[in-house]
């Protein structure tokens, strides 16, 4: 990886074993009830794949989209999963400030050790992560021997795809709900297989969004003093972050520490894709929900509830300083914005959204759904 002086700038195995050492220690299991588990996750995401299909029906029948395997890890599997999607995501912005930073005087030392912080960081950050995700598609994920994934894409990348169900959280939160475990695991495995279809069923979605992301790190500011003065802003606005309980929609997030005007109107965009594939992803849970999860008005309700509440001070202030407050709102937003168009237009008037990059909706679209049908349909635009 990129390094200075044989000093990685991020010290990548520091990150994983940080996290696994300070991550929680998952729910109590048995070996047969924990196999039990990760078998019956395997045939959910199986049955899932066909559910999600027949609803969206955006794979054409008798067609074949590009395969990407699904697999059942721990909460250990994940945070190495996701160190290897940062390192393959992350290598042109390192390889970018490696060379700004190996011509200045005790750059060497300072890669050397600040690779070590980083590492710890990033190790930390996971750790908090790490408990609680209970599905995740990742887009731009290297394969390893541990961890396959599919094929890559047709722009030549390492990334290739894999659906990751993380057994040990799905569980707790399914105790912490009192949820019926089967319709439990089945509901997640449908949101989840519903991720794996739009990248494996839209050839382009992938490469634009990798674009996106890496225009986006491409105008970061390298200067790593304003960085650190950012940063130190977002944590004094933290210190006076209102009482638990009371709303607060503004507050920076660590995106938005580092954006430059340009970066604005790329995360505009980039926050659009995701509100729409959050979105749909939770459309076609409930969608597909009541033919196959008996009891998932129950789910719906209390899961909702459980997103929308946070368990202590530190932990809203950390869902607003990673920006996971404004996921939450990504789900929301996106899913009134499928919800409004497919009662408009039906779902296949809603497909033209995947056609290409021109007939994604904008920022200013998900929240008003009938601009997105007047451009999209009443031009044609899209249309086969």
């Amino acid at each position: 990886m990129t390094s200075i002086g044989g000093a990685e700038m991020v010290d990548w195995n520091l990150a994983v074993a940080t996290a696994t050492r300070f991550v929680r220690p998952g729910p109590d299991v048995s070996r047969d009830e924990a196999r039990a588990v990760v078998a019956e996750l395997r045939r959910h995401a199986k049955a899932s794949e066909e559910h999600v299909r027949e609803y969206t029906r955006m794979i054409p029948e008798g067609a074949e989209p590009r395969d990407t395997p699904v697999l059942v890890v721990d909460r250990a599997g994940w945070v190495k999963a996701n160190v290897a999607g940062f390192r393959e995501l992350l290598r042109p912005l390192l390889d970018k400030m490696q060379e700004r930073r190996s011509g200045t005087p005790g750059g060497a030392v300072f890669g050397a050790v600040g690779g070590k912080v980083t590492g710890v960081e990033l190790g930390m950050l996971l750790s908090f992560l790490a408990s609680r995700v209970l599905g995740q598609y990742e887009t731009f994920a290297p394969g390893t021997r541990d961890l396959p994934a599919g094929e890559p894409s047709g722009n030549g990348g390492n990334g290739g795809g894999r659906l990751l169900l993380v057994a040990p959280n799905i569980v707790h939160v399914e105790r912490e709900l009192e949820v019926e475990p089967h319709d439990f695991r089945l509901w997640v495995a449908l949101h989840e297989e519903t991720h794996r279809t739009q990248f494996t069923g839209v050839p382009w979605l992938r490469d634009h969004l990798e674009s996106e992301i890496q225009s986006f790190l491409g105008e970061t500011e390298m200067d790593p003093m304003t960085v650190l003065e950012r940063l130190r802003e977002a944590a004094q606005s933290l210190v006076g972050a209102r009482p638990e309980g009371e709303q607060d929609e503004g507050g920076p997030t660590i995106v938005e520490i580092v954006q430059t005007p340009a970066q604005r109107e790329i995360l505009g965009r980039l926050t659009a894709v995701m509100s729409l594939l959050e979105g749909h992803a939770d459309f076609v849970m409930d969608g597909v929900g009541p033919a196959v999860v008996p009891s998932v008005a129950e789910i719906r309700e209390k899961f909702q509830q459980r997103r929308a509440r946070g368990a202590s001070r530190l932990d809203l202030a950390l869902r607003k300083l990673l920006g996971l407050d404004a996921k939450l709102r990504q789900y929301r937003d996106g899913e009134r914005f499928v919800r409004a168009v497919v009662e408009e237009v039906g779902m296949a008037g809603f497909n033209r959204v995947w056609t290409s990059p021109n007939t994604l909706p904008t920022k200013a679209e998900i929240a008003k759904p009938a601009d997105w049908i007047a451009r999209v349909h009443s031009k044609g635009e899209g249309a086969p």
